[in-house]
């Protein structure tokens, strides 16, 4: 399995970015991909995920609303969009996956997921 994330950068409180992740070599079809974030001197904390089989998607509480996961199957890539960016959202962004059915409630904890992108810095000034 290669996960390989883009899209990271700079950009303006209140601005936009969408994250990819290109995702490879699954010998399955029912797997999920999560986003998950670091900052500086905290714990990774998962923002989103979504199961390949069925599209079904699970977000963190406090993002939802601005923040979308999306897939497209074609291009084996997972989006993930995020609008009225705050600084706060500054972190390295990675995206990982884990087989499918343990993208369950526990969704958000990282111990599930056995592939990790190099993640990709997501900077948000004020």
């Amino acid at each position: 399995v290669q996960l390989v994330e883009s899209g990271g950068g700079l950009v303006q409180a209140g601005g936009s970015l969408r994250l990819s992740c290109q995702a490879s070599g699954f010998a399955s079809d029912d797997y999920g991909i999560a986003w998950f974030r670091q900052a500086p001197g905290r714990e990774r904390e998962g923002v989103s995920c979504i199961r390949r089989r069925d599209g079904t998607t699970r977000y963190a509480d406090s993002l939802k609303g601005r923040f979308t996961i999306s897939s497209d199957s074609a291009k084996s890539t997972v989006y993930l969009q995020m609008n009225s960016l705050k600084p706060e959202d500054t972190a390295v962004y990675y995206c990982a996956s884990a087989p499918g059915p343990l993208i369950g409630n526990s969704w958000h904890r990282a111990i599930w997921y056995d592939h990790w992108g190099q993640g990709t810095q997501v900077t948000v000034s004020s």
